[in-house]
C-alpha cells in the first residue's frame, strides 16, 4: 500500500456513471487497493447509449470514488458547453477532496483547460489518450466529404484542424504523463516527438474474477443445440466493418451446414442494428447467425461459453492499429481458442499467449483458420489451456492496476512507492 493516500480528479470523455472495464473496474476497484483513488468528472450519457465493446458492465462501486455529473451528452451544446460542465465539476471534485494531480481522458479542449489548472495549482497533468480522437475527427470530415454535406464538412474540418493543433502541439507535449492504449499507440507518438520515458502502455485487460470458466452457467438457447457454435462479443457497426464477419460465415456454411456465428453486442444506433439485420438477410444467412442485440454481461458469457471459437476482426488503419482489443482477451480467459487478426495488439497476444490463431482480415483466412480450430479437437484444446493463465499473468486488472499505480507513484513522489 501507498504511504499515503492519492486522489485523483478525473475528467472523462465517457458518460458517467461508468461502463468501460478499463474505468469501472481498474479506477472503481483495482487502483482503491493500492491507495489510488479517483474523483470522476463528466457528462451523463444520452439515453440507451450503448458504451462498451466487449463484454463489460455495470456500475462503479460507490465506495470507490466520488462522481461529479455535469451537463449530459445528449444535449445538442454538449460539444460546446462539455469544456465550462468538466471545470465546474472539477471544482466540485477540489471542494471535496484535494487532489494529487488532474487526469483527462480523450478530451481535447477540457484538457487544455485541465492543463492551465494543474499548473496554478501546482499540480501534475496527466492524459489519457485511449483512442487517436483527432483522427477520429478527420475520418468524420472526410465521409461528409464523400456525401457533399458542405456546411457540416466546414464545421468538422474546423474541428479536427483546431484539434490537432491544441493536442499534438500544447497538450501532450505539455502533460507531466500520458497513459496511452497499447505499446503501438506508445511507438506512434514516439514518432510523433514524445518521450517514450513520458507514457506508459495501458492495454485492456479483463477481471478475472468475472471470467472463471466454472463460475459460469453456458446458455441454454436450444437455438444452439446442434450446432457448431462461434461467437463475437462486441459492438456491430459500418465502422468496424462487421459486414466481414457475415463473409466468414457465408463461407463456413457451404463447407460446415450447422455452422452457427453468435454475435452477442448493440450497435451504437438502431439503424446500424437495422443494417446488420438486413445485411443477414439479403445473404440468407438467418439460419446461421444469431444476432442477440444487447445482453447482460452473464448472459452474453453463457453464449460464449458454448462455443468452440472466438472471433475477434478488427480493421487494419490509424484508428484501430493502435487499439486494444478487449474481446479478445475475453475469449482467452473463458479458455475459448480465438482467430484475431494483425492488428498490432492482437498479434502480440496471440504471440505471447499461443493461445489463437493471428491472420489477416481476409473472410477465406478467417474461415480456414476457423475451420482448423473446428477440425482439429487436440488443437484447440491446446490453445484453450493457454489461454488463462497467461490472462492472469499479463492481462488482469489487478496486474494492470499494480503497473498504473508504480506509473502514479512515480508522477506524485510524495505519495510514496508501490511495493
Amino acid at each position: 500500500m501507498r504511504s499515503s493516500p492519492l486522489s485523483i480528479a478525473y475528467i472523462v470523455r465517457d458518460p458517467l456513471p461508468p461502463r468501460r472495464a478499463d474505468v469501472l473496474t481498474l479506477f472503481g476497484a483495482e487502483l482503491p487497493r493500492h491507495g489510488v483513488h479517483a474523483e470522476l468528472v463528466g457528462q451523463a450519457g444520452r439515453a440507451g447509449q450503448a458504451e462498451s465493446d466487449g463484454a463489460s458492465e455495470g456500475a462503479a462501486p460507490p465506495q470507490a470514488h466520488g462522481m461529479h455529473v455535469v451537463g449530459s451528452l445528449g444535449s445538442r451544446f454538449a460539444a460546446v458547453l462539455s469544456p465550462f460542465w468538466d471545470m465546474l465539476g472539477l471544482l466540485r471534485a477540489w471542494r471535496r477532496t484535494r487532489p494529487g494531480c488532474i487526469q483527462v481522458r480523450d478530451k481535447i479542449a477540457s484538457a487544455l483547460v485541465a492543463w492551465i489548472a494543474a499548473r496554478l495549482l501546482g499540480l501534475p497533468f496527466v492524459y489519457w489518450m485511449s483512442f487517436p480522437i483527432v483522427e477520429g475527427f478527420e475520418v468524420r470530415r472526410d465521409a461528409l466529404a464523400a456525401r457533399g454535406r458542405g456546411a457540416l464538412w466546414l464545421a468538422h474540418a474546423l474541428r479536427a484542424q483546431a484539434s490537432r493543433l491544441l493536442l499534438y502541439r500544447l497538450v501532450l507535449p505539455r502533460a507531466d504523463h500520458v497513459f496511452v492504449q497499447s505499446e503501438a499507440m506508445r511507438a506512434w507518438l514516439t514518432g510523433r516527438g514524445l518521450a517514450p520515458a513520458r507514457m506508459t502502455a495501458v492495454p485492456m485487460g479483463v477481471d478475472t474474477a468475472l471470467f472463471e470458466r466454472a463460475a459460469l452457467v453456458p446458455s441454454t438457447d436450444p437455438r444452439l443445440d446442434g450446432r457448431r457454435v462461434l461467437v463475437y462479443l462486441g459492438s456491430v457497426a459500418q465502422s468496424r466493418r462487421s459486414g466481414f464477419l457475415l463473409d466468414v460465415v457465408t463461407l463456413l456454411r457451404a463447407r460446415l451446414p450447422e455452422v452457427l456465428l453468435v454475435i452477442a453486442g448493440d450497435a451504437p444506433s438502431p439503424d446500424e442494428m437495422a443494417w446488420m439485420r438486413r445485411e443477414i438477410a439479403s445473404l440468407r444467412l438467418d439460419s446461421h447467425v444469431l444476432l442477440t442485440g444487447w445482453l447482460p454481461q452473464r448472459e452474453a458469457l453463457g453464449y460464449a461459453l458454448r462455443a468452440e471459437v472466438g472471433l475477434s476482426p478488427i480493421p487494419r488503419g490509424t484508428l484501430f492499429d493502435v487499439s486494444s482489443p478487449t474481446k479478445l482477451v475475453e475469449y482467452l480467459a473463458l479458455g475459448l481458442p480465438s482467430v484475431a487478426n494483425d492488428i498490432p495488439d492482437q498479434a502480440l497476444v496471440i504471440a505471447e499467449s499461443g493461445a489463437g490463431l493471428c491472420v489477416p482480415m481476409e473472410a477465406p483466412a478467417f474461415a480456414e483458420a476457423a475451420l482448423r480450430l473446428l477440425d482439429d479437437r487436440a488443437l484447440a484444446a491446446d490453445l484453450a489451456a493457454r489461454g488463462p493463465p497467461w490472462v492472469r499473468a499479463h492481462r488482469s486488472y489487478d496486474i494492470l492496476g499494480r503497473k498504473v499505480a508504480q506509473a502514479y507513484s512515480a508522477i506524485c513522489p510524495p505519495c510514496g512507492p508501490i511495493p
